[in-house]
């Protein structure tokens, strides 16, 4: 019953961000959207994600990704390279919490390499997109973001727990939608999908490190 009622705060509150993004309500979004991490945070620590090594690398990655939320709040470009350093420091911590949860963990794991290839392929224009709107003040971080994401996802999928590695991918989804409607082209209702399934993958992930360590 206590694992249940925990989960249910960070719930309500992506619900609500989701709601604020759907709606046009940026006030509303200013404190959910970082409220859902720091809830989910909260969450991943009541559930004892203190007691391993995993679990404490887990509650570092979801720090990191409190940051990121932060700084994308704002529209320059200033904020979008802040944000993106805080979430590849993010990516950084889940490799370790991969790593220390067990790599490879089982056959279906190499899946995860199907998955990076079908990301890559969406996002091939990104890097040629941010070259030519900043040249390398930009694309040089975005390269770097991307092959740390790729190793976390790969990583993710090598655990063998099922949670961890879909959570990744959907994770990978957001970032990948984010970045086409930001440098590519427009997608309709992208800021409302990449907030669920930002929301979602690490939903999953902490959701998986947890049932794996506990």
């Amino acid at each position: 019953m206590r694992t249940g009622v925990v989960w249910v705060v960070p719930a309500v509150l992506a619900g609500v961000d989701w709601w604020a993004v759907a709606t046009g309500a940026r006030r509303t979004e200013t404190w959910a959207k970082p409220a859902t991490l720091l809830a989910l945070l909260g969450t991943a620590a009541a559930l004892g994600g203190t007691g391993s090594v995993p679990g404490r690398w887990l509650l570092v990655a979801l720090a990191f990704g409190l940051a990121g939320d932060v700084f994308l709040l704002g529209g320059t470009l200033g904020r979008f390279r802040a944000g993106l350093g805080a979430f590849l420091l993010g990516h950084l911590a889940y490799l370790v919490c991969f790593a220390r949860l067990g790599l490879p963990g089982a056959s279906w794991s190499w899946l995860g390499v199907l998955v990076l290839v079908g990301v890559l392929a969406a996002t091939r224009r990104v890097l040629p997109a941010t070259l030519r709107l900043d040249g390398p003040a930009l694309a040089v971080p975005v390269a770097a973001y991307m092959l740390v994401i790729a190793a976390m996802l790969l990583g993710a999928w090598w655990t063998g727990e099922p949670l961890v590695a879909v959570g990744a991918a959907v994770f990978v989804v957001s970032d990948a939608v984010l970045s086409v409607d930001r440098f590519v082209r427009p997608l309709p209702h992208a800021h409302l999908l990449v907030m669920v399934t930002y929301h979602l993958g690490q939903g999953l992930v902490t959701a998986g490190v947890l049932v794996a360590t506990t």
